[in-house]
């Protein structure tokens, strides 16, 4: 290809301005040699600082030059595609201050104007992607479901339904397949699928495995031929998981980014209440002759409704940008973002600005796999970032909502309801936790996501420990009914703005850039693999110490999730990445002495109602947050100052 053979010669030749720019790495500290540890260390908060912000420092004159340079490079020669990139490098280093510059369009300033104040007005072809992705999620979350229902009768039929320990062992096993397959091999195929296949590639393949599997599992007859089938369906949920919001990242403008990134788990939870419709619909299916009854086989085989729409449209969708630059397929890269936005301005600039940081990860990246690995247990900072982020993922399953997810219809039996009604209740579960998931798009960013977590978790231990203990009022009254249906419905009321999307967007944001993939990927790997412990183990659990015991459990993990969070996991709302590494870089017995104060804090605040101080956090007598401290005080006399010189001057 043209661009192929432009880079080729621009490689081998003098160094151009943007790539010397993209090869130099960004310090914010003295560079003055102190030790070798040092040394390492400002060179890892280097890159990451240069990933944080690659055009941190440059004028608008030499974005302009880097701008040209890169269409150049990319075989993007016409005058206007080059005029597009010239303009749209200098708004990507500066985009609050395009307004002065004197080559936009009336048009072109209009939009970029309308991207600040009516950020949701893109053009169509964004929206039909993220409803693509959306459909994605809903695929995942029937496949996680319809199992729910589906399991009062097939593990009659293949003969596991006693509560024997054999039998309940077997009943846990096939809940799990998938996700054990998603711990164990279908996270780790989520890279090199995404390198051959690309994003839409392994979408497609993640929903017709998910597909096919739906239709293989609806025709078993054993509960071993179900655990293979399922588990097979492990190899469409882990990628399709792990890929499709990163799909949706990268084709999303800036000021949507995470707005629509956190599209996944609310349509995941959508999704999941389609599993308990299609549970309910297809309950009084007859047999029609069919060997081993109808009505669970159409309760499995629905799950791939959905994954055969999302598969007729994903290709409708352009590939991922970012995905065609790391195969050097620039010009397609910039067809691809042209079609994700309204003019050509900006898809240069987003995609200027994508090429700039794909070349500052390369760099941050060449100290190797094995090195990054080493360095997520020798580093503290990093260290820090691992025990919180696996403190969140962990939690995120032991605080027992897929017991609920999964075996709902079993719960309500056990309390007395009817096969209908147990199914009725369960999608009531299915409407509270997609409705309630809604406003983890105010909260998160709002409340802060350790402090949405410090306020959840005792609530729902205290709730699970309400709906365990209502299995003690006697059978057959209305309370005993009425209690179990109660307390599983606030516990989920608490969870979905709370521990439901908190520990994804957590992890996502705890680690340095350098060192993100390799952390997102272990945080993944765990989730799976603890949600496929929970759900091979709930049955026997139930039959072991009954509803009281099994549910007293989980409330006991909650309350234990309170204190790890409390003593381990410090807040990262609204920290630049900076901040961030000032947050994580100290001491965990210090972030402990602070949870420690902070509970004294809020117990004398809120309970004694004394007027106390809040505790000092941990990491803000480090040297920056001294700097940052004094640089603060320094602004304010100034601005006395000079408020008083001019009230002199009146």
């Amino acid at each position: 290809m043209a661009s192929e053979k432009k880079h080729d010669r621009s490689s081998s030749g003098s160094r151009t301005e943007f790539e010397h720019h993209a090869a130099t790495p960004s310090h914010t500290h003295n560079d003055t040699p102190t030790s070798s540890v040092d040394e390492a260390d400002r060179g890892r908060r280097g890159a990451s600082q240069k990933l944080s912000n690659p055009l941190q420092g440059l004028d608008r004159k030499r974005l302009a030059v880097m701008g040209e340079e890169y269409a150049r490079l990319a075989g993007l020669t016409s005058d206007d595609d080059i005029r597009a990139f010239r303009i749209g490098a200098t708004i990507a280093g500066d985009s609050i201050r395009y307004d002065n510059i004197p080559e936009l369009t009336d048009r072109e300033r209009e939009v970029l104007e309308r991207e600040t104040t009516h950020k949701w007005s893109n053009p169509s072809l964004l929206y039909w992607m993220i409803v693509v992705c959306s459909l994605c999620a809903a695929v995942q979350g029937m496949d996680e479901t319809v199992v729910n229902g589906a399991q009062i009768f097939y593990k009659v039929q293949f003969g596991i339904g006693s509560k024997s320990q054999r039998d309940t062992w077997l009943v846990g096993l096939l809940n799990g397949a998938p996700y054990l397959c998603c711990a164990v091999l279908g996270c780790w195929l989520t890279d090199p699928m995404n390198k051959a296949f690309g994003r839409r590639g392994t979408i497609f393949i993640s929903c017709v495995i998910s597909a096919l599997a739906c239709f293989w599992q609806s025709f078993t007859n054993t509960w071993y031929h179900m655990f293979i089938a399922r588990f097979i369906l492990g190899l469409g949920i882990g990628p399709k998981s792990a890929t499709t919001p990163i799909f949706a990242a990268e084709c999303s403008p800036p000021k949507l980014r995470g707005a629509l990134t956190m599209q996944w788990q609310v349509w995941t939870a959508f999704g999941i209440m389609l599993g308990y419709v299609a549970d309910l619909g297809f309950f009084f299916v007859p047999d029609h002759g069919i060997e081993l009854g109808l009505n669970w086989r159409l309760m499995m085989g629905s799950a791939m409704i959905p994954a055969v729409i999302a598969c007729c449209f994903i290709y409708v969708c352009p590939e991922s940008p970012r995905w065609y630059l790391t195969k050097d397929r620039h010009q397609d890269a910039f067809r691809a973002m042209c079609r994700l936005r309204f003019e050509k301005v900006q898809a240069a600039r987003d995609l200027f600005y994508a090429y700039t940081l794909l070349r500052a990860e390369q760099q941050a990246m060449s100290i190797g796999t094995r090195a990054r690995i080493m360095e997520l247990v020798t580093v503290r900072r990093n260290r820090n970032a691992l025990v919180a982020s696996e403190i969140v993922m962990f939690m995120q399953q032991f605080c027992g909502i897929n017991v609920i997810a999964y075996f709902s219809s079993e719960i309500f039996r056990e309390a007395g309801f009817s096969d209908v009604s147990a199914l009725a209740a369960s999608l009531g579960f299915g409407v509270i936790n997609w409705l309630f998931a809604l406003p983890a798009f105010y909260t998160i960013d709002t409340f802060g996501r350790r402090n949405l977590l410090l306020a959840t978790f005792p609530f729902m231990a205290l709730f699970l420990f309400f709906t365990g203990f209502s299995f003690w009022i006697p059978d057959g009254t209305p309370a005993h009914i009425g209690c179990i249906a109660l307390g599983v419905y606030l516990f989920t009321m608490v969870y979905s703005p709370g521990a439901g999307p908190v520990p994804f967007v957590y992890s996502a944001e705890a680690y340095p850039l350098y060192i993100r993939p390799i952390g997102m990927s272990l945080a993944t790997a765990t989730t799976w693999f603890f949600n496929f412990v929970l759900a091979v183990t709930w049955p026997s659990m139930l039959a072991a110490f009954r509803p009281q015991g099994g549910f007293g459990w989980y409330a006991g993990w909650n309350v234990i999730g309170f204190f790890l969070v409390l003593f381990f996991v410090p807040e990262t709302k609204e920290k630049t990445l900076e901040e961030l590494d000032g947050v994580f870089d100290v001491p965990l017995r210090r972030q402990a002495a602070y949870g420690a104060r902070q509970m004294v804090f809020l117990w004398r605040r809120l309970v004694f109602r004394q007027d106390v101080g809040k505790p000092q956090l941990p990491n803000e007598d480090g040297d920056f947050w001294r700097e940052k401290k004094g640089l603060r005080e320094t602004e304010g006399v100034r601005a006395k100052e000079a408020e008083r010189d001019g009230a002199g001057r009146v």
